[in-house]
């Protein structure tokens, strides 16, 4: 569907596919789906991350779900924020690419 789309538009279609392919019949994750995901698709953004008091923050959080359910849009902000503490952005932030 989004073959011409602009590669932002590829990236977050390809995130929504991979929540859609952990998420329950009701297009949830429970905690432990959660954490599943992040070891098996977002592992590089993560890896070596684990005691800093910043990730243990946002991973702490998953805990205060009431429902013990994530939603793709509380998925999203996790990606985002493992993302902006990582320490995988510097070297992202100094890759050029040519358009």
């Amino acid at each position: 569907a989004l073959r011409k789309g602009s590669d932002l538009e590829k990236a977050f279609a390809t995130a929504a596919l991979v929540y859609n392919n952990y998420a329950d019949p009701e297009s949830k994750l429970s905690k432990a789906e959660t954490k599943s995901l992040l070891q098996s698709q977002f592992w590089h953004f993560i890896q070596g991350q684990e005691n800093k008091p910043k990730y243990q923050e946002i991973i702490s959080s998953l805990d205060e779900e009431p429902e013990n359910k994530i939603n793709f849009e509380d998925v999203m902000i996790l990606l985002v924020s493992l993302t902006l503490m990582s320490d995988l952005l510097q070297e992202i932030k100094n890759v050029k690419t040519t358009k």
